[in-house]
């Protein structure tokens, strides 16, 4: 298919280049030259423009870093809502707020175009991989000429509702990754203090009632798991800037929806804390170091 995608860096950079591998023909357009190179040396095209990027395109694909980068994409003075090809799908992964998500539906859906939202769970290890998590907010039909692309850069597809639900969603299942995250550092850190190796506490914990994704797929403790942040300086990964933005966006709808989320409160603050300290461009598990003790 002929495939338009916009932001290709950490995230969406490697999603492209699957969508490439799979056969598509896919164009890119990002606001940095050498993200769009990189891709375009695995085989995409380079966009001139976002009006450029779009033409002829019977998918167009956006994985941008906030509501403000989507709202200027397609909405804005340069906006490119009105140059997609009406019979184009649109499927927006950034990962925003509900409210933003189901404007732009209903802009779309004003000028007889079609967006579904479909912000992604796995990081950028599932990026490269192709194993994401895709999950999407609109029409069922909609949802479903989408599954066929989604599934060449992610392994599962999930229809949350209407537009904005998948929004919600991610912002619940991050909500709750930040909270597990922060538990299992607790518990790790109270085990070492306590003079435990930390990967025979781990194994303990893992064939216990502990277990979590966490513990057993991205072990925050340095040395104790090959190939994730925690064995590289907490390189790569989900940086703590982007896990602020997504327990900010959910503390935004705790309080739209008059909810109730004290783990959630505190999981945004001991990462606001964390960020704050310099650590914003690290993996979120390295919110370990926030626990250590010090004399």
């Amino acid at each position: 298919m002929r495939i338009a995608f916009f932001g290709v860096g950490n995230m969406g950079g490697p999603m492209a280049v699957n969508l490439v591998r799979a056969g598509h023909q896919v164009r890119v357009f990002d606001l940095a030259s050498s993200l769009v190179d990189a891709v375009v040396a695995e085989g995409a095209q380079a966009g001139g423009s976002p009006a450029d990027t779009v033409a002829d395109a019977e998918i167009v694909i956006s994985m941008l870093p906030s509501a403000a980068a989507v709202n200027g994409l397609y909405l804005g003075e340069q906006g490119v809502l009105a140059s997609i090809p009406a019979q184009a799908l649109i499927i927006d992964c950034s990962t925003i707020d509900a409210a933003t998500a189901r404007t732009l539906a209903q802009a779309a859906a004003a000028m007889g175009r079609t967006v579904i939202d479909a912000p992604v769970s796995g990081g950028v290890g599932g990026a490269k991989a192709g194993t994401l998590t895709f999950i999407c907010g609109g029409p069922a039909e909609a949802v479903e000429r989408a599954r066929p692309v989604l599934a060449n850069m992610g392994r599962n597809v999930f229809h949350a509702g209407d537009n904005g639900a998948g929004q919600i969603a991610k912002i619940c299942n991050n909500m709750l990754l930040a909270i597990h995250m922060i538990g299992t550092c607790e518990a790790l850190q109270l085990g070492v203090d306590n003079g435990l190796d930390p990967k025979v506490l781990s194994d303990i914990m893992l064939a216990s009632s502990g277990r979590n994704w966490s513990l057993e797929v991205y072990n925050p403790w340095p040395g104790t798991m090959d190939n994730v942040p925690s064995a590289n300086d907490y390189q790569g990964g989900f940086a703590v800037d982007l896990m602020n933005k997504d327990l900010t966006l959910a503390m935004d709808n705790v309080l739209a929806v008059k909810g109730r989320t004290p783990m959630g409160a505190l999981a945004k603050s001991l990462y606001g804390l964390h960020g704050a300290q310099g650590n914003g461009r690290l993996d979120f598990s390295s919110i370990l170091s926030l626990l250590k003790v010090r004399e």
